[in-house]
């Protein structure tokens, strides 16, 4: 799973793209638009890249070739004006009529929605999903930061100041909600409590966020290291105080509040902001909430067939039930240590890594490594994730598996989860989007979900066509990921649009996968958190 959403506004970054139109109508496939109407177009490229540029501290250092100071402004304020600029780029870019089916114009057309629809429903008073959130942010910042000159060790410790800024414009936000109806469930609620007591309760020498200045290089001065470490520490101080604030905030003035209810429906035009994130997770497909559900079950019913056969295949003389708890019981199909479980996830990458040759004539330039979920966070985290990375910067991709809780993480499910987050998955297709030539930059960075999670979805299908699954049990942890997709189609809609309760949606995995128990909580809070993102693996 690749997670890019402006679902809530800290949580995710922007991307951009372009839209094409003619302004003269011009009859028969594939003619050019004239000049005069790229233009246009470009000059409305340019306006979004600006505004990319000037909501994204990050992006703009990039831009810049330098390290990042600040995190981004998240006021309702900036928000509200973020909006604005997306209609009226909206509008024009409508009034480019003849090339309204390009790439440049369908995606752009998207991310200017995203930005409106975050306006409009003023997401920002939720500004979590339980395993992703402002107060993640920084941690991952932290975890994949390598400083390597004294400007970025500067970078660094100006950023870690400008926390309890970031830290306060989201509390304001989340009183907003509180005061309107718009507030989380407990379930991702108490997830994300867990996740910011974990930094606020570290020492300085202990903190993620104390790596990078502690690993300061040779290369830099000794005295003047000693310095920047001096006022790092406080940085860091600083840092932990604000995660210790936003911690009592949360506990003492937001949980009481919190709603009990986990679909988006409970809140003030909850079903009409349902709809919408539908909408935009399935790429405008067209498939309306009760459809999704449908085709849910439907998919429940064929892949639960097809795990059957390989029940009977293994002679196994239990019930499907007894064949799934013996799958999540035995200590056979569960890694003893967490490097015996990053060594094997390595290992199947290395395997998946041979067969795209055979498969795909173009390769991308970026290599991925297999790493850790980190610690702090990983209790609540899902059990695999691909976090990108910039091949101009010497920064891999990294495929991140969760070590936490290892009778949880069963290893016939760990080919098709590589599959899907490392190679052909998630890797293969966002590093080679990266390197994409001659299209705007927004272009390069632009995640569709339904795509990209249909993408990983698919590289699991490869997978298996390439022999990966070497065991009887291995395809069956396919199906049984293929059924949590399902699965989701049906829990998902079944929350936020029928009204299920945590219980009702949690059943459909229990009964027709071998998903861990663990992995079908921290999965049901996360679609609880995140509406709608669930429906697109199958769209």
């Amino acid at each position: 799973m690749k997670a890019p959403f402006l679902l809530f506004t800290a949580c995710f970054a922007l991307a951009s793209t372009a839209l094409a139109q003619d302004e003269t109508p011009v009859t028969g496939p594939g003619l050019p638009a004239p000049a005069a109407t790229h233009e246009r177009l470009d000059r409305i490229v340019e306006r979004y890249e600006s505004l990319v540029l000037y909501s994204s501290p990050a992006r703009l250092a990039s831009f810049e070739n330098r390290a990042p100071r600040r995190w981004p402004d998240a006021s309702r304020t900036r928000v509200a004006e973020l909006g604005a600029k997306a209609r009226a780029l909206k509008d024009d870019l409508l009034a480019l009529e003849d090339v309204q089916a390009s790439a440049d114009a369908i995606v752009l057309g998207h991310l200017l929605d995203e930005l409106i629809m975050d306006d409009r429903f003023d997401t920002g008073r939720i500004p979590f999903t339980g395993d992703w959130g402002f107060h993640a942010e920084p941690v991952f910042a932290a975890v994949s930061l390598r400083l390597k000159t004294v400007a970025e060790a500067e970078a660094w410790i100006a950023r870690l100041n400008d926390l309890p800024r970031y830290f306060s414009q989201n509390t304001q936000n989340m009183r907003r909600g509180l005061h309107t109806g718009w507030v989380s469930h407990t379930d991702p609620l108490g997830t994300v409590i867990e996740q910011v007591s974990e930094q606020a309760t570290r020492s300085i020498e202990e903190s993620d966020f104390w790596r990078p200045l502690e690993n300061l290089p040779d290369t830099i001065d000794p005295a003047e290291k000693a310095r920047l470490q001096d006022r790092g520490r406080l940085a860091v101080g600083r840092a932990i105080s604000a995660y210790a604030t936003l911690q009592t905030f949360l506990e003492e003035e937001y949980a009481p509040a919190a709603r009990t209810e986990p679909g988006i429906r409970a809140v003030p035009e909850g079903l009409e902001f349902y709809r919408e994130a539908l909408r935009h997770h399935t790429a405008g497909a067209g498939y309306s909430a009760e459809e999704i559900h449908a085709l849910g079950v439907s998919e429940v019913e064929r892949i639960r067939a097809e795990m059957q056969a390989i029940i009977e295949e293994l002679h196994y003389p239990g019930t499907f039930d007894e064949f799934l708890h013996f799958l999540r019981t035995d200590p056979e199909f569960y890694a003893r240590t967490p490097q015996d479980l990053l060594e094997k996830a390595a290992l199947i990458s290395k395997r998946l890594d041979a067969i795209l040759p055979a498969y795909f004539g173009t390769l991308p330039r970026l290599t991925y490594g297999v790493v850790p979920v980190p610690a702090s966070i990983a209790p609540g985290y899902t059990t695999g994730r691909y976090s990108g990375g910039d091949a101009n910067k010497g920064i891999p991709g990294n495929y991140l598996v969760n070590t936490y809780a290892l009778d949880q993480r069963p290893l016939y499910e760990l080919p098709a989860l590589s599959a899907h987050e490392a190679v052909p998955g998630h890797h293969l297709q966002i590093a080679l989007a990266q390197e994409l030539e001659n299209v705007p930059s927004f272009r390069r960075a632009y995640y569709a979900t339904a795509f990209g999670e249909g993408w990983g979805l698919y590289a699991e299908t490869l997978a298996g066509e390439a022999g990966i699954y070497q065991t009887p049990y291995e395809r069956f942890g396919a199906l049984s990921y293929e059924m949590w997709r399902a699965c989701r189609l049906v829990a998902d809609t079944g929350m936020h649009l029928y009204g299920w309760s945590r219980e009702e949606a949690e059943t459909c995995f229990e009964e027709n996968s071998a998903l861990s128990p663990l992995n079908i909580k921290t999965e049901v809070t996360r679609y609880i958190g995140w509406p709608g993102q669930a429906t697109a693996y199958k769209i």
